[in-house]
């Protein structure tokens, strides 16, 4: 009888080890295109509601300072995928790229795949037992290599096209989703099969990688909130002027679309259903999930047709101004010591493998990321410079350049012409004035620093087109 009861006493505490020991699930939450300033609790004024989001962030930490590698899809998932930068997995440019012929310069050629020899997130994981399923948006390589061929398990929805070719509504035309039933929006589905698999493993460590074709075009609203936005829209009116020019582009200066407002809402909907499973399992207390995008909001082009804005950030999709390349980034689980906590430690995608295998307890070779453990523990965290190297043409306008950020200075060259920009983000988020003339001595350190990251990345740079004729004025 004495054994019993000291069994029945010990019994919690067993349970609480069980608990501690257990292996940490991952949810891995991945927007496409996605702004920074296209969240509520990043951007308040914002025309968008995003309540699950908000909430996210009030039960983890958010990120100020968070930047994807890359200022399009596929070589910022490259590096999501390995913790390497795009240059090292020669994925510069999404794939399979414009490479316009009647440009002054020719772009580097770049790979249109994710070489099989590279160690991805869902193989390290797989290798200690996880389970790996991969939904939504790949991007990263035709048959061969899709995610079941990178260390996923399950693939749903990945292949190589970086929209949804059928658009959001079934018929999908997707080769790895099957149809749903007419009026099925592509949102909603991909998150009942997130749901679905967080049901069938909440027995055994998981990586739940869910990859959002929204908010990529087309611009195809959720009719379940397109009412709601257009009601506000009409009662807010339109104060402002709707564009300005960048570049060769123009830029949009007001979050005044109804049909995309519609698209935010049906992805933050979703990640409330997420978070609600992760409760409902009783998975929440030990299950890590990170939000993020892979790349700015789409608010630059040629034409005056781009769906957002990223204000006061400058320019977007495509582009190495702030609003190309900073991107929304929430990370919510066990090990987070100071719920709601902001931090303003510049992060870049290649951190989440370092962070992710740190997390599990899974060795790794230092690659271009860092762990971010120590930000969630309260704890100093080493500063570094971050590299932006995009040396090809956009259909945003954009033409080829580079980007270095060291402390609070940024510094820009654009190839074309070789123009120097330097920025002090501290006092200038907009990058709305240039330093450069002002401060020589800061633009020649960025200037060195910029180059040692393009040998050090093995980064590649455009050439001169020996056959282009400039237009006749």
């Amino acid at each position: 009888m004495k054994k019993i009861i000291l069994l029945i006493l010990a019994l919690p505490i067993l349970i609480s080890c069980t608990i501690k020991t257990q292996q940490p699930n991952f949810v891995f939450i991945l927007v496409d295109d996605l702004g920074w300033a296209d969240v509520q609790c990043n951007n308040p004024e914002s025309f968008y509601e995003t309540p699950n989001i908000n909430s996210l962030a009030e039960s983890g930490i958010r990120f100020t300072n968070a930047y994807s590698s890359n200022p399009v899809c596929s070589p910022t998932r490259a590096s999501i995928m390995t913790g390497k930068h795009p240059n090292k997995v020669n994925i510069t440019d999404w794939i399979p790229g414009l490479d316009p012929k009647n440009k002054p310069l020719l772009g580097p050629q770049d790979g249109e795949e994710l070489a099989l020899e590279e160690i991805t997130i869902a193989e390290a994981l797989k290798g200690k037992g996880y389970k790996t399923c991969f939904i939504g948006k790949w991007h990263l390589g035709d048959t061969g290599f899709f995610p079941e061929d990178q260390g996923f398990d399950i693939n749903i929805g990945g292949h190589h096209k970086g929209n949804p070719p059928g658009g959001y509504y079934s018929p999908y035309k997707n080769p790895k989703l099957k149809d749903g039933p007419e009026g099925e929006y592509l949102t909603n589905r991909l998150t009942t099969e997130s749901l679905q698999f967080i049901k069938e493993n909440k027995n055994n460590p998981f990586l739940l990688y869910l990859s959002f074709y929204t908010v990529h075009t087309p611009i195809q609203a959720s009719k379940k909130h397109i009412e709601k936005y257009e009601a506000k829209l009409a009662e807010l009116g339109s104060k402002y002027p709707r564009f300005k020019k960048e570049g060769d582009g123009m830029t949009r200066l007001a979050q005044d679309s109804a049909p995309f407002a519609s698209m935010v809402a049906a992805m933050d909907e979703n990640v409330g259903r997420v978070i609600s499973m992760l409760k409902e399992e009783g998975l929440d207390e030990n299950t890590w999930i990170i939000f993020t995008s892979d790349n700015g909001g789409l608010s630059t082009k040629f034409r005056k047709n781009s769906p957002t804005c990223n204000l006061p950030l400058r320019a977007g999709k495509g582009w190495c101004y702030e609003g190309g390349i900073r991107v929304p980034l929430i990370v919510s689980g066990p090990g987070i010591k100071t719920q709601g906590q902001v931090s303003d430690v510049p992060s870049i995608s290649m951190d989440h493998f370092a962070t992710i295998m740190d997390i599990a307890g899974i060795g790794h070779k230092a690659e271009d990321g860092i762990s971010l453990l120590p930000v969630f523990e309260d704890t100093p965290t080493p500063r570094r410079d971050l590299f932006w190297h995009f040396p090809h043409y956009h259909g945003s306008a954009w033409k080829p350049g580079s980007a270095i950020r060291s402390g609070n200075w940024k510094y820009i060259i654009h190839y074309e012409d070789n123009k120097e920009e330097l920025f002090n983000l501290k006092d200038d988020i907009g990058e709305t004035t240039d330093l450069s003339a002002a401060n020589p001595e800061k633009l020649n350190e960025l200037r060195q620093k910029y180059k040692g990251m393009l040998q050090s990345t093995n980064a590649k740079l455009p050439t001169i087109n020996e056959n282009y004729v400039a237009p006749e004025e």
